[in-house]
């Protein structure tokens, strides 16, 4: 588009070059005291009258000049007729139909066995990805950061330690807040799981995460009892 455009910048200088040099002379009025200058110049070969090529030549050069300026003022608006184009495009995708953004994770990518304990509270990172699409999830940290402002739905599940003492406590995470809990730390049962879920609004660069306690642990194998999910309702 701005090829083209360029083209047809390039084409209407010259069409204006030669219309204003073909005319230079046509176009010219003539005052009296011109006429008297042809009238005293007739026969003489050392007169010159208005139309003569020195006069166009200069006449010519201040064209020039002028055209050179507007070719900057064209080159100038070009660029941000592109500017402004790419900002055009970058805002479609966002607001041309509703942004697409979810992700599922289980915690094990292959075998089996307990994750944790650690002295202080962790990120459990969902190595086993399902889906994520718009790539707000991370599976490296465990950590899901909002690019789109919007309204979100998370969810998350938990299955206890395989022990005589349950000893399991995991927390969905707000960049520093905790939001809701799932646990087991009391019974004789060691096949409990449980789950729990939010709908939160975020905005662009907040982390949600799923946290496991200090000093707890959790248990998965190929049947990925834990997982972490998310999606966007709508943008805000």
């Amino acid at each position: 588009m701005s090829a083209e455009r360029s083209r047809k910048a390039t084409s209407m200088k010259k069409v204006v070059v030669l219309i204003l040099a073909f005319g230079l002379c046509q176009s010219h009025p003539r005052t009296d005291e011109d006429n008297d200058k042809v009238s005293q110049c007739e026969g003489s070969a050392s007169c010159c009258n208005i139309c003569s090529p020195t006069s166009v030549t200069q006449k010519m050069g201040e064209l020039g000049e002028k055209v050179a300026n507007l070719a900057e003022k064209i080159t100038f608006l070009e660029t941000r007729l592109q500017h402004a184009e790419k900002e055009v495009l970058e805002l479609r995708s966002l607001t041309g139909g509703t942004p697409q953004v979810a992700f599922s994770a289980a915690l094990r990518n292959s075998g089996s066995g307990n994750t944790g304990p650690f002295n202080t509270a962790t990120p459990l990172q969902y190595a086993k990805v399902f889906s994520n699409t718009g790539n707000s999830y991370n599976p490296s940290t465990g950590i899901f950061t909002a690019m789109i402002s919007g309204m979100y739905f998370f969810r998350f599940s938990m299955f206890n330690n395989l022990a005589p003492t349950p000893n399991s406590v995991v927390s969905l995470m707000k960049n520093n807040e905790r939001l809701t809990s799932v646990w087991d730390t009391s019974g004789t049962d060691s096949n409990d799981m449980g789950s729990n879920a939010v709908v939160i609004s975020l905005k662009v660069g907040d982390n949600m995460y799923v946290q496991l306690e200090p000093n707890r642990v959790v248990y998965d194998d190929g049947m990925n009892y834990n997982t972490f999910s998310g999606f966007l309702l709508f943008p805000m």
